[in-house]
C-alpha cells in the first residue's frame, strides 16, 4: 500500500527546516567567536574544569544542555527562530559584569559574564519565542561558571562539629585544635577537599537537574533541593568519620589510602543514588510530557532583526567592553625599583634562616621581598611584601592560593584569629608541627584593609574611576616556640609603628 502526502506539506517544511539551521549555524558561530574573543577566561574555565576536582562537575554540563535541547526538539521544530534586538540587554549586562570582574579582579565575576554574554547571543540569534522554550536549558549554562569555594571553610567546621561527638560516643579518646584532630595513634586535617565542599556544589547542579526533569509541583522540588543538599553534607561527615575511626583501629596509612579511593570513585555515586532513590516514589512528571507548548510560542516578536544582524550586533557590544577592559589596563602606575623594609628600633635586621622556612605566595606580583627580624631576647619575625602597580588576570593581590598560604602547601591553616592591629591574623602549622602566627594588611591606592573585599572594591574603584592602581600586600610572622608568636608579632609591630605598612608597602 502506498500512502501520499499532500505536496504542500513538503513545500512548508522544508524552508523552516533551513531556516532553523540557518540560525543554528549563526548561533554556534556567534558563539564560537565569544569564547576566541574571550579567549583568556576561555582558558581558565577549561583549566579549572580539568585540574580542579572542586569543579570537575562542570565538565559534564555542556552535554546536558545538549541533552535538554535534545528532549524538546520535536516542539522547537514547531517555533520559528527569529533574530531579535532586545536581547543584546543581556549580552550588555553580562558584558559589564565581565567588565567588573576584570576590573576587580574578580574571576567569578568575568567567569558570570561570560556565560551570560553566551545566553545574551542565544536570545537575539534565536529570539524570544525560543528563549522561552529553551528557558531551563539556558538557565542552567549558569552552572557552567565555577562557583562555591566559599563554602569550603563553614563545611570544614561543620565536619569538625559533626566527627567530634561521634568520636567521643564511639570512645575514640580525640581533641581538636582548629581543623586539626587528634588522636592516639596520629592527627588528621580537616581539610578543604575534606570539606565535602566538591560534592555539595555538585550536588546542587544534579538536584536542580532532577528537579526539572522528574517533578512538576513546586513544592516537590524545593522538598528535593533540600534534600540534595543535606544528604551529601551529613554523609561527608559520616565518611570523614569513619575514616579517623579506621584509623584509630587499623593504622593511619591504611585508613586514608582506602578514603581516598572510596570518596573519589565510590562515595560521590552513592549519596547521588540515595538522593534519587529519596525522591523516587514522589516523581509528578510524566516522563512522555511535552516540555512547552508550541501553541502558545506563534506570537511573531516585536522588534525583530535579521539573523545575521543580530550576530554582528551581539560581537559588537562585547568587543565595546573588551576595548573598555584595554583602556583601562594602559593606565597602570609607577613601582620604585626595589622594595624598602624599615629599619625597626630593638630589632636587627639578618638572613633568613632555615628554620621554619616560609615563603608566601603572591605570583603575580611586580616586586617581591622578605627579610627576616631579630630582637635582643632572640626572637624573631619574617617580613614579607609585595606590589603591583596595577592588578589584572593572573596578577591578583587576593584569590584562590594566593597569599600566606598556596595550595598544597606544606603549611596548614589551623584557624583564624582575631584582628591584630588590623590586619588579618591566621595560625598555621609547618613542616616538624612549627607553629606560625601570621598578620596580613593590603594596601589598595591609599586605603589599608584586611579585608579580601575590601581590597576588590578599591581595586574596582581605582580603575574604573581613573585612581592609583598601585597596590601592596604586607605580611608578618612570628613562630611559636621562641615565645607567643602572637605576643612576639604584637610587640614587633609596636616597635615599628605605622612605618611599616606606609614605606614598605609604596
Amino acid at each position: 500500500m502506498t500512502a501520499m502526502l499532500p505536496r504542500g506539506a513538503f513545500a512548508e517544511a522544508r524552508p523552516f527546516d533551513l531556516r532553523w539551521r540557518r540560525h543554528a549555524a549563526m548561533l554556534g558561530g556567534v558563539w564560537a567567536a565569544l569564547l576566541a574573543l574571550f579567549h583568556r577566561d576561555t582558558a581558565d574555565l577549561a583549566t579549572i574544569y580539568w585540574t580542579n576536582t572542586t569543579f570537575g562537575h562542570c565538565l559534564f554540563i555542556a552535554p546536558v544542555i545538549g541533552w535538554l535541547v535534545w528532549q524538546r526538539r520535536a516542539g522547537l521544530a514547531e517555533v520559528a527562530p527569529q533574530g531579535w534586538w532586545p536581547g543584546l540587554s543581556i549580552v550588555a549586562a553580562g558584558g559589564f559584569v565581565w567588565l567588573l570582574g576584570d576590573a576587580a579582579g574578580v574571576a567569578l565575576l568575568r567567569h558570570v559574564g561570560l556565560v551570560a554574554m553566551l545566553q545574551g547571543g542565544a536570545v537575539s540569534v534565536l529570539g524570544p519565542n525560543v528563549a522561552r522554550a529553551l528557558l531551563f536549558p539556558l538557565a542552567y549554562m549558569g552552572f557552567l561558571v565555577p562557583f562555591g569555594d566559599v563554602f569550603e571553610a563553614p563545611l570544614q567546621d561543620l565536619t569538625v562539629a559533626m566527627i567530634m561527638p561521634l568520636l567521643h560516643l564511639s570512645g575514640v579518646p580525640a581533641s581538636v585544635d582548629g581543623v586539626l584532630i587528634t588522636t592516639s595513634n596520629g592527627y588528621f586535617e580537616v581539610a578543604e577537599a575534606c570539606s565535602g565542599a566538591k560534592f555539595l556544589i555538585a550536588m546542587i547542579a544534579y538536584g536542580v537537574l532532577v528537579a526539572n526533569v522528574c517533578f512538576v509541583s513546586w513544592r516537590r522540588r524545593a522538598v528535593f533541593m533540600v534534600v540534595a543538599l543535606v544528604v551529601p553534607v551529613i554523609a561527608n561527615g559520616l565518611r570523614a568519620y569513619g575514616t579517623i575511626y579506621a584509623a584509630w583501629w587499623t593504622s593511619v596509612e591504611t585508613a586514608t589510602g582506602l578514603d581516598h579511593i572510596v570518596y573519589g570513585w565510590v562515595f560521590f555515586g552513592l549519596v547521588m543514588a540515595a538522593v534519587l532513590a529519596i525522591g523516587w516514589r514522589w516523581f509528578d512528571r510524566d516522563p512522555d510530557a511535552a516540555w512547552f507548548d508550541p501553541a502558545k510560542l506563534q506570537a511573531v516578536p516585536r522588534a525583530r532583526v535579521d539573523a545575521p544582524v543580530a550576530s554582528l550586533l551581539v560581537l559588537a557590544v562585547a568587543s565595546l567592553f573588551l576595548g573598555w577592559s584595554s583602556a583601562i589596563a594602559a593606565r597602570a602606575g609607577t613601582l620604585p625599583a626595589d622594595v624598602r623594609l624599615p629599619e625597626v628600633p630593638g630589632w636587627t635586621r639578618t638572613a633568613l634562616g632555615s628554620d621554619a622556612p616560609w615563603v608566601p605566595n603572591y605570583p603575580g606580583a611586580d616586586r617581591f621581598a622578605m627579610a627576616r627580624y631579630v630582637d635582643a631576647r632572640g626572637r624573631t619575625v619574617d617580613v614579607a611584601v609585595a606590589l603591583y602597580a596595577s592588578q589584572q588576570e593572573g596578577k591578583e593581590l587576593v584569590g584562590y592560593g594566593i597569599g600566606a598560604i598556596r595550595p598544597n602547601d606544606r603549611w596548614v591553616r589551623i584557624e583564624d584569629l582575631p584582628p591584630v592591629d588590623g590586619g588579618a591574623a591566621l595560625r598555621m602549622t609547618g613542616p616538624g608541627d612549627v607553629e606560625r602566627t601570621t598578620v596580613t594588611w593590603y594596601r589598595v591606592g591609599g586605603v589599608v584593609t584586611a579585608s579580601e573585599e575590601r581590597v576588590k572594591l578599591e581595586t574596582l574603584k581605582a580603575r574604573l574611576l581613573g585612581g592609583d592602581q598601585r597596590a601592596a600586600a604586607v605580611l608578618v610572622s612570628g613562630v611559636k616556640g621562641e615565645g607567643d608568636a602572637g605576643a612576639t608579632v604584637r610587640e614587633f609591630l609596636r616597635a615599628a609603628g605605622q612605618d611599616l605598612i606606609a614605606s614598605s608597602s609604596q
